[in-house]
């Protein structure tokens, strides 16, 4: 008998160890915030050998890879690649929402509870707090304690929600500072690789230079006139054209803001990565390791300048640079069959609004505050007081505590609110909370709005917009400049999925993939119980060398 178990045991010890061997040494996850499907393509002739192209050519290209959820923003899209679920389990509904116990406005993985590790700013309250379900990197470290999880990105979501509750540490940018910070929930103190690497100067002398193009400007063919108006103007320049001559637009404010509205803040971040490689030792063990980068300068100048923008397009064409560069390093350090690498985005982006207006598209902005005193006018005269705390993300929150007091029936004011919003022009959909709960879904539409529902932190109606048209507060010529995203429209949902290295093959896929597939998919790569919220299914054709 004593026999038998020990012959059992070998086989078992054999067999995890075979899974071992097979999982690459290190998975390297990257979101690029804001990056559009088809800049793959658009920009592909300026694009190296070696870079995406590499990526493109040699590993599983997912081209109609979907968000199933709004809104699509940079949060829930981190957190719904990493737990492989939607907003409606893993709690993170948008980068900000109104938190009714605190009866203001939280940020998605803000934490008072927690101290600044590296600066004594603001910057450093932030953890995972927020976040309901477990990540695939969580997965990993429950299972393989001495597996290893490095996260990084210049905003601080963007880093903390990729690597999870069980980071072994996850940094971001401190805008006071220009370093690298993280928070005592990862750390007591930043590692003496971190602080070596904040140490160096590469700030300091990138800001003392221009930014132009990489290329010859007249080559930028597949963008707009570099002299634009529907484009924001960075500090110290007149026009938002090239060169930009950081040394002299740093006079005028903080450069390290400044900073990151450069391409090469892509650059540091990229070198910050491959210092956690050799300094972490990612990838030297047969236990698998991840590393996840969020490159967060792809949304931070989409945002200001829009998707046809040289700005944008030099960026992308100086990105693929840096992709090649840590391509070229996982290569040396890790080693080529070693390792797995899969890239995405958290949303694209729709185009400038008022571009869509000149040039006679569908299209155009929604001014919320005009429309919410109508709103609030219209509850006065149905209730006798105004029972609406404040509208976020195109959620209206409604005072529970009044329409108690009222003897009121909350779903029959949620009702009216929302009847008196359908009427507006450029309204798509309204729903309220109780709809989204209870009410079979009847189309896609409902879906998404459900999926990207948690009660606790959404609103009690939500509404969506027409395709092409943007929420501001208010009308102005600076509110018609640059452009944002959160929709249910294929230009915010629509984004790139990469595979690429050890054990990946060669192909197109031109099915729907979702985004939860992603952490089913690496699920079955590093050979581990799904994560607890998990919804996705695995690509098969990414797991089908």
């Amino acid at each position: 008998m004593r026999n038998l178990i020990l012959l059992i045991a070998l086989i078992s010890v054999g067999f995890v160890q075979s899974q071992q061997t097979d999982s690459p040494k290190l998975v390297v996850g990257i979101v690029v915030d804001q990056m559009c499907y088809e800049y793959l393509y658009r920009y592909s002739d300026k694009f190296s050998e070696g870079g995406l192209k590499e990526l493109m050519s040699k590993g599983v290209n997912c081209r109609n890879t979907q968000y199933n959820y709004i809104p699509t923003y940079t949060g829930p899209g981190h957190a719904s690649i990493y737990t492989g679920t939607t907003p409606n389990n893993h709690g993170i509904v948008a980068n900000e929402w109104y938190d009714r116990n605190k009866q203001g406005t939280v940020n998605c993985v803000e934490d008072s509870t927690v101290s600044p590790v590296g600066t004594a700013s603001s910057y450093g309250y932030y953890s995972p707090t927020n976040l309901k379900a477990n990540t695939i990197t969580d997965q990993l470290k429950m299972t393989y304690p001495t597996a290893k999880v490095i996260s990084m990105s210049i905003k601080n979501r963007g880093a903390i929600l990729p690597g999870g509750h069980l980071s072994d540490g996850s940094y971001w940018y401190d805008y006071t500072t220009g370093d690298f910070i993280t928070s005592s929930f990862f750390k007591k103190e930043l590692p003496n690789w971190v602080s070596e690497f904040n140490a160096d100067d590469y700030i300091e002398n990138t800001m003392k230079g221009e930014w132009n193009t990489i290329l010859d400007i007249n080559s930028y063919t597949e963008s707009g006139p570099d002299n634009s108006p529907y484009e924001h103007l960075l500090p110290g320049k007149t026009t938002p054209t090239f060169p930009y001559n950081l040394n002299e637009m740093t006079q005028s404010g903080n450069n390290y803001g400044l900073f990151v509205y450069t391409p090469f803040s892509n650059t540091l971040l990229t070198n910050f990565a491959i210092s956690s490689i050799d300094n972490e030792e990612l990838g030297q063990d047969d236990q698998t390791d991840m590393l996840c980068i969020s490159y967060s300068t792809p949304d931070i100048l989409g945002h200001a300048f829009g998707p046809y923008s040289v700005e944008v397009e030099d960026m992308y064409i100086r990105f693929d640079l840096d992709i090649k560069n840590l391509i070229q390093a996982l290569n040396k350090k890790v080693g080529k069959d070693n390792f797995t690498l899969f890239l995405t985005a958290d949303h694209a982006v729709v185009p400038v609004p008022q571009y869509l207006i000149d040039n006679k598209l569908p299209g155009g902005y929604f001014f919320i505050d005009e429309h919410m005193t109508q709103l609030r006018e219209a509850v006065v005269n149905k209730y006798g007081e105004d029972l609406i705390v404040v509208q976020n993300n195109l959620n209206i929150y409604l005072n529970h505590a009044r329409i108690a007091a009222l003897q009121l029936d909350r779903v029959e004011v949620a009702e009216f609110v929302a009847a008196e919003i359908q009427e507006w022009v450029s309204v798509k959909r309204v729903f309220t909370g109780s709809q989204l709960y209870n009410t079979a879904i009847d189309d896609e539409w409902m879906d998404m709005v459900r999926k990207g529902y948690h009660h606790a932190e959404s609103g009690d109606v939500i509404f969506t917009l027409e395709p092409g048209y943007l929420a501001k507060h208010t009308d102005s010529e600076l509110a018609r400049k640059g452009t944002s995203h959160g929709s249910a429209y294929s230009y915010d949902t629509h984004v790139p999925l990469l595979w690429y290295g050890k054990n990946i093959g060669v192909e197109e896929v031109f099915r729907t993939v979702g985004i939860p597939e992603i952490a089913a998919t690496l699920a079955h790569i590093l050979y581990l119980q799904n994560p607890n919220s998990l919804r996705g299914q695995p690509i098969f054709e990414v797991l089908t060398k």
